[in-house]
């Protein structure tokens, strides 16, 4: 199985490349705030995702935590994705959205109508939301946390 999950993140990582939100570096906007890493936050890894970073468990969830200074190319699926992610949903069609969890973190969200995004990147996060629905742990995985981002948007009206 480890063989099975290290082929299909080698692949969603093929299809980000080097892909990001903004066709320039979105870290000059926020001092690289994303990239902030600290002993008490992370980034969520996917279903069976291995990484070079530290990885710990917090309330059942496995995170990759940095000290803000990672080799870019060893990014887990979730900094490579972020501030958007893979919504499904409630009919099981991929979108991209914004991923609110990340609001105070990312200016991005927080001004989502006033950017402009790279459209480029967004069909390959939706893109690579498509890879990982085909697998089941993955697609448990995405619907899951759609229906997280969910709640907090309703929280949130």
């Amino acid at each position: 199985m480890k063989d099975k999950y290290k082929k299909l993140y080698k692949e969603a990582n093929r299809i980000i490349g080097d892909k990001t939100p903004l066709k320039k570096d979105c870290g000059i906007i926020c001092d690289g705030a994303c990239c902030e890493g600290d002993s008490d936050t992370g980034m969520l890894l996917f279903p069976f995702e291995e990484s070079t970073l530290t990885v710990k468990e917090k309330d059942g969830v496995r995170l990759a935590v940095c000290d803000g200074r990672c080799k870019r190319y060893e990014r887990p699926l979730s900094c490579r994705i972020f501030p958007f992610f893979p919504y499904v949903t409630p009919e099981g069609k991929i979108r991209v959205i914004p991923d609110i969890r990340g609001v105070n973190v990312c200016p991005l969200i927080s001004h989502f109508d006033d950017v402009k995004f790279d459209r480029g990147f967004l069909w390959r996060v939706k893109k690579v939301g498509s890879l990982l629905y085909a697998d089941d742990a993955c697609r448990e995985f995405l619907i899951e946390t759609s229906r997280e981002i969910d709640s907090i948007i309703s929280l949130m009206e």
